[in-house]
């Protein structure tokens, strides 16, 4: 693994990742939780090291706790702007452990659910097949606040993309501008998605117990941290 601190092409960081993770020995999937910041690429990260690991012969299976979120009443029970609200009342936890990580955990059956509820539609999704994994299968899920406690003993690696507020800002607004105008997105932003992410930065620390960190201000040259042993 490189040393921490290691600026690379973003293709070079991709199998470095990719080789920590494939290191990682276990006797069910390993379940790899990237986690970030909003808006600072862990998507696409997420997606494109998934290419990379399907390279390595190993089964990808790819889901995001956004397909977690809970019904948009429930959502926004506190309004739309508090970022306490969107910190503590965005997924549902229970069902994203149940329907997804257990069964591919210790003693899980392997048949699981990688997809609940339609934030978009705003309805749970019906008629979604359990699937079944392989053993040797590598659970690929992004999704902010990955590493909170009620979800800390399901993670086999645990990877943060970071980038710095103003990035995170000027891409979220943009991606934003799909469901809203300039004012609102950025206000969004700045009053509700950027609070409600220091909050989980002072009571989780997520940076200090990733394995990985990729510091994703410039995208094509990002610099990856090493920030601790492999769990293998």
């Amino acid at each position: 693994m490189p040393s921490a601190g290691l600026r690379l092409p973003r293709a070079r960081t991709l199998e470095y990742i990719a080789a920590f993770v494939t290191a990682v020995e276990r006797p069910h999937p390993t379940r790899l939780a990237i986690d970030g910041w909003s808006a600072a690429g862990k998507t696409t990260l997420t997606d494109d090291l998934a290419g990379v690991l399907l390279q390595h012969k190993r089964p990808v299976i790819r889901a995001s706790v956004d397909d977690f979120h809970r019904p948009t009443a429930e959502r926004y029970a506190r309004g739309g702007l508090p970022p306490e609200g969107y910190y503590l009342g965005s997924f549902d936890y229970i069902t994203f452990r149940t329907a997804l990580l257990e069964p591919l955990g210790p003693g899980g059956g392997r048949r699981f659910r990688p997809r609940w509820f339609d934030r978009v539609n705003d309805v749970r999704f019906h008629n979604e097949p359990e699937q079944v994994a392989e053993d040797n299968a590598i659970a690929l899920i992004d999704g902010l606040f990955l590493f909170r406690p009620e979800l800390h003993d399901v993670w086999d690696v645990r990877v943060f993309v970071d980038a710095d507020p103003s990035s995170r800002l000027e891409r979220g607004v943009q991606r934003e501008l799909r469901w809203s105008d300039l004012e609102a997105a950025a206000e969004r932003y700045r009053v509700r998605y950027l609070p409600g992410g220091a909050i989980y930065a002072r009571q989780v620390r997520p940076l200090e117990i990733a394995h990985l960190t990729v510091d994703n201000t410039e995208l094509e040259l990002p610099i990856l941290f090493a920030n601790k042993e492999s769990p293998a």
